[in-house]
């Protein structure tokens, strides 16, 4: 109350002088009254504060009053526990109506009395933030552990400050923001998690499940310290005994060594034309050394095959040139390496949803050309190579030289070792047969139902039993074979940290690589509509991914990120992420990309430029109906390693039922577009009045043009193929029921490499009904599977049976579920939800036979393809997981005898 009438001194001395007789006053209320009667003693005049006072409205007045009056209770008596509470109350009212002037003019003076307090709680405050910001970060951290250390002792009950004051507040360890309410961990005592990020980054958790162990002791916290520290989990998940190791490394040089023995061959045979050419004796033969560093890599400039060691080099120009491409030379049965000259053409938005073409398209027309070299290129009669000629990229005068990049006989002498080391342990290939018991035999999904056929059961171990030695030795069965192997529950053997996209993307936004956080705002996604990257904020992207995007038209918009964040170093900006990956993976013998034994790609020594086998991201939109167009797929391809795919989170998207609508109409007005481009091809060969549909049923050629433009108008005239009825089944995936029943979130059709041949010919007849690039028919088909161009739907799938006798492995993945896809294995995948999948390459030795085909497959690809280059090295890789093997094997030998 004295804090309130000190600006009444001038006026009402007798008053002041009562009520400041009531009771002591605090060291604080003196300084506050004294300063503010300086500040009342200011040139302001009784009559200026008069006209002050009359300026408030009579509402405001009473409001204020009333309020300050309550006040007057809290601050005068707040320190004063010795006056009962009615006391204070009725003499607060006795003052109050002996003297009824003093009142009036209080409640007129309110204002100016009211600014006064702000002002000078104000200075309080200030003083206050002064003194705290000398203490440092340091003291005042540990001021809060030891003080919510005192205040925090029950096990469940949060975590709040006895008073308001801001430096009361308690740090939450994920958004390290002061909170006045925090749940704290009674196991470690030391973290503190925030209501708010609770219920945002750990929904999962109840608040008491946090109190008792908090996401930093589960080992599954997302904060920015932690997901940018690596090594706080152990990713390998056993330790593999010494006797164990020695086995893998016995079967490793075992596998190996008949690839080893073809190279050392190769390049003898080399070394005898270098001989003959010289004129010397093949034990006189010097051959420089070319200076190649670690951080490069060497290739062919005629087919782009990475050179290992021996190759030619031309001394003037510098061009390089392969022991395939001199052999095939001196055979004069070098194919040309031509460039690809085509390029769709955007024919506009309408065109994609079976509109007319924009009339500036129909101007241009595509370029289908393939230019091929016939330049010819021979080799002189002693064997010896001119530099190719001028068209293709050299000199066309000088005699290539024989170069090596490794020591002289340093492969010869190593195919030996391996070969006396294995003659002392006399080892023999492992016989899959016989260690393989019919207990595992019973883990099985259906995923084909090929007739006479005894691989239409996918191998579906769970990811607890793959740590067996009898499951890892089915596995090793089923991988030679080619067949693709499903573990399931990988997630459950890891500390479960979030793949929340929103997670991994405030991750990098928060990294401490400045180019990377900066780029975080935008991306560069896949619209599958049109084939085409379009930008689009990050933000907007993974709200999409949660709840769909649709065009104009309703029409689903499917987006994809591939390899996202986009960089090779995966590990370097998401560590955490990727070690709880690699903790995921099972069969680490062959996945693990930093030390699985059986994994080649792991064997190159420290400093060599190693390939970008991984690990990577994959998010992209999905709906469980198939569209026919624009679907979230991954096209059929071919790898040229082996693989493991996990699914690690989904988000389901659930149509409305005027998008269902708009999309069965739309999907009539596609197929009418389709027939109409049909009958047009087939008019420009042979003529015809008539086309007949696939149910038998005659549809004129102006009906078929019509329904392109108003398809409602033909409604039910065109008879919906089998794949477009509900309930449509096929092996692994029947009905968008059972999808979601199952929990199924991509569909996988994984074909066998001896249907390889079938697969490409039916693509190559039918090219001309799959739609590529801005929705436009395949015109140009160079290797069906190495373009990416094509995806089978449930009807293609079915024709292709039907003409070829072909069927795919074909089954749903669901979440925390690893697709194991073997190398030379044509695959395709389509998101039944939006998915986020992390993938790996590995290379393992029962498939380098594959590995060394595909080299040879990618070597005829034109100059320009995209997938020609060799990034995998597999010559490389042999060389040296045969070295380090024979080195590991020696020092465990002498260790365990």
């Amino acid at each position: 109350m004295e804090i309130l009438c000190e600006k009444r001194l001038g006026q009402y001395p007798n008053n002041y002088q009562r009520v400041s007789n009531f009771q002591k006053v605090s060291k604080l209320q003196k300084k506050e009254r004294a300063q503010q009667k300086l500040e009342s003693e200011s040139n302001r005049s009784k009559s200026e504060k008069e006209e002050d006072g009359h300026a408030l409205s009579s509402e405001m007045r009473t409001k204020l009053s009333s309020k300050r009056v309550q006040n007057i209770h809290d601050v005068e008596f707040s320190r004063d526990q010795s006056n009962p509470k009615k006391r204070r109350s009725a003499s607060i009212k006795k003052r109050r109506s002996e003297d009824d002037c003093f009142s009036n003019e209080f409640e007129e003076d309110e204002e100016t009395m009211f600014l006064v307090k702000a002002r000078s709680r104000k200075r309080i405050r200030n003083s206050d933030s002064v003194m705290t910001e000398r203490n440092s970060d340091d003291a005042r951290e540990k001021n809060y552990e030891s003080r919510n250390g005192n205040m925090c002792t029950g096990s469940k009950e949060r975590c709040s400050p006895i008073n308001g004051n801001v430096e009361d507040r308690l740090k939450c360890h994920q958004c390290m923001k002061k909170k006045f309410v925090v749940v704290p961990c009674t196991k470690c005592k030391k973290k503190m998690y925030c209501i708010q990020c609770i219920k945002q980054w750990y929904p999962h958790l109840e608040e008491e499940e946090v109190s008792m162990l908090c996401p930093f002791c589960r080992r599954n916290c997302n904060c920015n310290v932690c997901l940018h520290s690596s090594g706080m989990i152990k990713t390998s998940k056993r330790d593999i005994p010494s006797h164990e190791k020695i086995h893998h490394l016995q079967y490793l040089i075992c596998s190996l060594l008949p690839y080893l023995k073809q190279i050392c061959e190769e390049q003898t045979k080399e070394m005898e034309i270098e001989a003959n050419i010289q004129r010397k004796p093949y034990s006189e033969i010097e051959v420089q050394q070319t200076i190649c560093y670690n951080d490069e890599r060497i290739f062919c400039n005629h087919c782009a095959t990475s050179i290992v060691d021996l190759h030619r080099s031309c001394p003037t120009c510098s061009y390089e040139l392969c022991l395939s491409c001199c052999e095939e030379i001196r055979k004069e049965s070098l194919t040309s390496r031509g460039k690809m000259k085509f390029q769709y053409i955007n024919k506009g938005y309408d065109y994609m949803h079976g509109g007319d073409p924009l009339p500036e398209s129909c101007l241009l027309k595509t370029s289908k050309e393939h230019v091929k070299s016939f330049i010819k290129w021979s080799a002189n009669g002693d064997g010896s190579v001119t530099c190719a000629p001028k068209e293709i990229g050299g000199c066309g005068e000088c005699v290539l030289e024989l170069r090596r990049i490794l020591p002289l006989g340093w492969i010869s002498s190593l195919e030996i070792k391996a070969g006396n080391l294995l003659e002392m342990f006399r080892a023999q290939p492992t016989n899959f047969k016989h260690k393989c018991t019919g207990k595992s035999m019973k883990i099985f999904r259906r995923a084909a139902s090929r007739v006479d056929c005894d691989d239409n059961d996918l191998y579906c171990p769970s990811s607890r039993d793959s740590l067996l030695e009898e499951e890892r030795l089915h596995f090793q069965k089923c991988w030679t074979n080619g067949e693709p192997v499903i573990v399931r529950d990988v997630l459950e053997q890891t500390a479960g940290l979030s793949w929340e996209p929103m997670v991994i993307w405030r991750a990098l936004c928060e990294s401490v690589d400045l180019d990377i956080s900066s780029k975080m705002s935008e991306m560069k996604a896949i619209d599958c509509l049109a084939g085409c990257e379009v930008e689009i904020k990050t933000r907007e992207f993974f709200q999409g991914y949660m709840e769909g995007r649709t065009y104009y038209n309703f029409w689903p918009e499917m987006l994809k990120l591939k390899d996202w964040p986009p960089s090779n170093k995966f590990e370097d900006f998401l560590p955490r992420h990727c070690d709880e990956f690699i903790r995921a993976l099972p069969f680490q013998e062959y996945t693990d990309p930093r030390s699985g034994l059986l994994n080649l790609a792991v064997k190159l020594p420290p400093g060599v430029l190693k390939p970008d086998l991984g690990p990577k991201t994959y998010i992209g939109y999905g709906l469980a109906k198939e569209l026919g167009r624009g679907d979230s797929v991954t096209k059929l391809h071919c790898d040229m390693s082996d693989a493991v795919n996990i699914l690690t989170h989904t988000a389901e998207v659930v149509l409305s039922d005027k998008q269902r609508s708009a999309i069965a109409t739309l999907k009539e007005r596609h197929r009418a577009q389709d027939w109409k481009e049909r009958l047009d091809r087939e008019e420009s060969s042979c003529p015809t009045e008539k086309l007949v549909h696939s149910n038998g049923e005659d549809m004129e050629v102006l009906e078929i043009a019509d329904m392109s433009k108003h398809p409602s108008d033909f409604d039910g005239k065109i008879e919906m193929s089998k794949s477009d009825i509900e309930g449509a089944t096929c092996p692994g995936f029947s009905t968008e029921q059972e999808t979601e029943e199952t929990g199924g979130s991509a569909l996988w059709d994984i074909f066998r490499r001896e249907d390889v041949p079938q697969l490409e010919a039916y693509l190559r007849k039918h090219a001309n009904e799959f739609r590529h690039t801005y929705c436009s028919p395949v015109e140009q088909v160079v290797h069906p599977i190495h373009d990416q161009s094509f995806y089978l739907t449930l009807e293609h799938k079915r024709k292709l049976k039907e003409e070829f006798g072909v069927e795919p492995w074909t089954f749903v993945q669901r979440l925390g579920e690893a697709v194991f896809i073997p190398a030379g294995c044509p695959h395709q995948v389509r998101n039944l939800k939006s998915c986020t999948k992390v993938a790996v390459d590995f290379v393992s030795p029962e498939n380098v036979h594959e590995c060394l085909r595909l080299t040879e497959e990618f070597r005829q690809l034109p100059i320009n393809h995209k997938a020609r280059e060799d990034k995998l090295e597999i010559k490389k890789m042999i060389i040296y997981a045969v070295d380090q093997a024979i080195t590991d094997l020696e020092a465990l030998v002498s260790t365990h005898n």
